[in-house]
C-alpha cells in the first residue's frame, strides 16, 4: 500500500511503498511562500496518480502552515492552475 508523508523539515513530501521510497513533491520556501521546484515518481509506480497525490499533500499543508503556493515544477504548476 502507498503511503504519504509530509516532512516539513526536509520541505518534501513523500510517498513510500511499505518502507520504500518511490516518489517525491519537493518545495523551497522564501518569505511565506512555497515554491515547488520538483516532483518525481519511480517509473514502476507511474500512471497511479501518486505524483498529484504528492503535489496535493503540499497544497494542503501549504494551506495549513498559511504558506502562498507557487510551481517552478511544471507538472506542479499544472495542477495549481486546474
Amino acid at each position: 500500500m502507498i503511503q504519504i508523508k509530509f516532512i516539513k523539515e526536509e520541505k518534501r513530501a513523500v510517498a513510500y511503498d511499505n518502507e520504500i521510497e518511490i516518489g517525491e513533491c519537493k518545495f523551497e520556501e522564501m518569505e511565506g511562500i512555497w515554491n515547488i521546484i520538483h516532483t518525481g515518481v519511480d517509473k514502476e509506480y507511474q500512471g497511479q496518480k501518486i505524483a498529484k497525490t504528492l503535489v496535493k499533500c503540499i497544497i494542503e499543508n501549504a494551506e495549513k502552515y498559511d504558506k502562498k503556493l507557487i510551481a517552478e515544477c511544471s507538472y506542479a504548476k499544472k495542477i495549481l492552475e486546474s
